[in-house]
């Protein structure tokens, strides 16, 4: 029997993809939580119209998911809020395309701190709240399955966040509650944009192969992944592709990455 979807808890929904999910469950007359370190006005405004307008309601928590406690007493006001929690998708994240010689230590740090952390923490936050029903989603990255140059970082936690996402499938799909990862190309979001601003120019000419989404497009596939009830969500053909022939044929999928890349940075030289 499917669950009926009363409460959506979001973080990193004060913008990019978690706000397009957040705005598509208020137009379902769902209640939403938004867990972000801001969420400026205009877009307060936005979610308020949508709650109005389709009978629902949200709230928002000043949330940092790299800390564990905070994050933990969120959620709590959250169900004592709306309900126990019936969809859980932890979208927060951070991206640095910087080369391994051009990464320091904290960056590293931070980058893991963020993604990959942060994810067990809004998992260890969620799961013990659960009932039979329920799904957890992750949202990670193609990058977490075939990662790019210049993303030691990004690619590692990413990496991380498949392998979390994998284990708490094998831990808690036998007692009922499911897990889902999501797996995008480049989604044009604030946090690319930046990306594009100061992203190792290599790098950034080589993610053209996995393909760029708009936002709207992207939030659309998820959700109906999600309703679907898919454990791997991975939008896009091109990423599709690319994941697909990693897997299955991974000397060959090297040796072409070999090509383009030493291809494109003679280019850059």
């Amino acid at each position: 029997m499917k669950t009926i979807i009363k409460h959506v808890v979001i973080s990193g929904a004060g913008s990019g993809l978690g706000f397009g999910l957040a705005s598509r469950y208020l137009k379902r007359g769902i209640s939403v939580t938004v867990l972000d370190l801001a969420i400026n006005e205009e877009r307060k405004q936005l979610l308020n119209e949508l709650a109005v307008a389709h009978h629902t309601r949200w709230c928002f928590f000043t949330t940092d998911v790299t800390n564990a406690q905070i994050l933990k007493e969120n959620i709590d006001h959250a169900i004592v809020k709306f309900g126990s929690i019936d969809l859980a998708i932890n979208s927060a994240g951070v991206v640095i395309n910087k080369a391994l010689e051009d990464t320091s230590p904290e960056d590293f740090k931070r980058v893991i701190d963020i993604n990959l952390n942060g994810s067990f923490n809004f998992a260890s936050a969620v799961l013990p709240t659960m009932k039979t029903g329920a799904r957890l989603t992750l949202i990670a990255s193609i990058a977490g399955l075939i990662s790019n140059y210049a993303y030691s970082a990004y690619g590692a936690s990413k990496f991380g966040v498949v392998g979390l996402a994998t284990t708490l499938r094998y831990e808690y799909e036998h007692k009922g509650i499911h897990i889902s990862c999501v797996c995008p190309p480049e989604v044009q979001t604030p946090m690319v944009t930046k990306e594009h601003a100061h992203g190792n120019k290599v790098s950034l000419e080589l993610k053209k192969f996995a393909g760029s989404m708009q936002a709207d497009d992207a939030c659309d596939q998820i959700v109906s992944a999600l309703d679907a009830g898919k454990w791997m969500v991975i939008p896009s053909f091109n990423a599709k592709f690319l994941a697909t022939s990693a897997r299955i044929f991974p000397r060959s999928f090297f040796a072409i990455m070999k090509q383009l890349i030493k291809r494109t940075v003679k280019k850059f030289a």
